[in-house]
């Protein structure tokens, strides 16, 4: 029996091979299985569940997306992240109430379980060229002859640190991304660089656990405004539509024509990707930090290093006055950047196959990279689809129309056995 078809109800096949294997298990990962299943095509999927928002952000934190942005999609919309918290008789709003992280991981792990069970938790070590598509080995050594790939590795691997901290040992500094429990720095100097969700988030997270923290950034730190209670009149939500990445008439565009977004200018489409919904804290952490954590703006980093038990970071102002100052340990909450160098899995004659786009694949209008048969999604297709696949919101837009795609060009011999399995 071959894995996520019809109904869903199937296992976890033994065959090793299969018309599309999903490297990837997070949002997009999940939403694109779950559409497979509906539309009847041959997949398998790899990794664990909601990985790297399991092992990777910070504990006690908070979605940066509205709750009605924040579901895992399958066709039917069976489980949405209102009907679980529902079920569950956790609080929900839309709008005005942020989503924890933990109720986030919980509901997803529910959508894999009842929409995508066939879900294979080995991960992948290795991916090349087979017979006739691609040869995937997996962590135990076995292997898998997939027609198609989907990489849907999400954020995973494209953290970004600066070149000044980048050579300090991670016993002293380490991204947002890294530090999954925070309560290790209680009672320790921690100082914070950015000024995004992440960092604010972060330095909150700490100043909570009873850590020392103080936050620098090249810019002031800019705080979302709270939703407006009550119902927005028709002509604020026709001037600023919220269709998910926030009231803004622009980011409504984006969301729409996300399709169309390709054939904007190279130089364009980069700009906005890079620009557009920048670094900002959310309205609700406002209150943790001001008055509570020292936020200093204005700052570059010029240089760090470790001395004795501490890193010495020297910064200068734009104004040209120098600043310097001493921590424990350094987050850098410095966002995310695409390098397929750091997806290891990915062999160097695929990767030497594979047509740039800056630093992204080029994709095609169905997320096809130029190496046949090879997909991208999430954050790397974001230079070809605009800021919305930066998002778990795009996870919905890039299932449809992926799995679209795939359905029309399925692997003709396997749609008999497709027809019998999971009933």
């Amino acid at each position: 029996m071959l894995a996520g078809l019809g109904s869903g109800r199937s296992t976890i096949s033994n065959s090793n091979e299969t018309d599309v294997a999903i490297i990837g298990a997070g949002p997009y990962g999940l939403s694109i299985a779950a559409h497979l299943s509906a539309a009847g095509v041959a997949f398998r999927i790899f990794g664990r569940p909601m990985l790297n928002w399991r092992t990777k952000m910070p504990k006690g934190m908070h979605l940066k997306s509205d709750g009605f942005a924040s579901s895992l999609y399958d066709p039917a919309g069976d489980l949405t992240l209102r009907e679980y918290c529902a079920e569950h008789g956790i609080a929900y709003r839309d709008l005005g109430l942020p989503v924890a992280l933990d109720t986030f991981i919980a509901y997803g792990m529910k959508f894999q379980k009842d929409l995508v069970p066939t879900l294979d938790p080995r991960e992948v070590a290795r991916l090349d060229r087979g017979v006739d598509g691609f040869r995937l080995t997996l962590d135990d050594g076995g292997p898998i002859q997939a027609r198609r790939v989907i990489v849907a590795t999400g954020i995973s691997g494209f953290e970004y640190l600066p070149p000044e901290l980048a050579g300090l040992p991670n016993t002293h500094c380490s991204h947002s991304a890294d530090n999954h429990d925070l309560s290790k720095f209680a009672g320790k100097r921690v100082l914070v660089i950015g000024r995004g969700a992440s960092s604010t988030d972060v330095a909150a997270i700490l100043k909570d656990q009873g850590a020392i923290v103080e936050i620098v950034s090249r810019e002031p730190i800019i705080f979302h405004d709270p939703p407006s209670p009550g119902p927005r009149s028709f002509w604020t939500r026709l001037k600023h539509p919220n269709l998910g990445l926030g009231p803004s008439f622009r980011s409504a565009v984006y969301t729409v024509f996300a399709r169309q977004f390709r054939f904007l200018p190279d130089h364009t489409r980069h700009r906005i990707v890079a620009r557009h919904l920048g670094p900002a804290a959310v309205w609700y952490i406002r209150d943790k930090l001001v008055g509570h954590v020292s936020m200093r703006s204005g700052y570059s980093i010029t240089s760090a290093a470790v001395h004795g038990d501490a890193v010495a970071l020297q910064f200068r102002h734009r104004d040209g006055t120098s600043l310097a100052l001493e921590a424990d340990h350094v987050i850098a909450g410095t966002g995310y950047r695409v390098d397929l160098g750091r997806l290891k899995f990915l062999d160097d004659s695929l990767r030497a196959d594979l047509v740039m786009d800056g630093s992204s694949p080029a994709l095609s209008g169905r997320f096809e990279c130029s190496v046949p048969g090879l997909y991208f999604v999430g954050l790397a297709s974001a230079a070809t689809f605009g800021p919305l696949t930066r998002f778990a919101l795009g996870a919905r837009f890039t299932a449809r129309l992926l799995s679209g795609h795939l359905r029309r060009h399925r692997a003709p011999q396997l749609l008999g056995p497709l027809s019998r399995a999971g009933t």
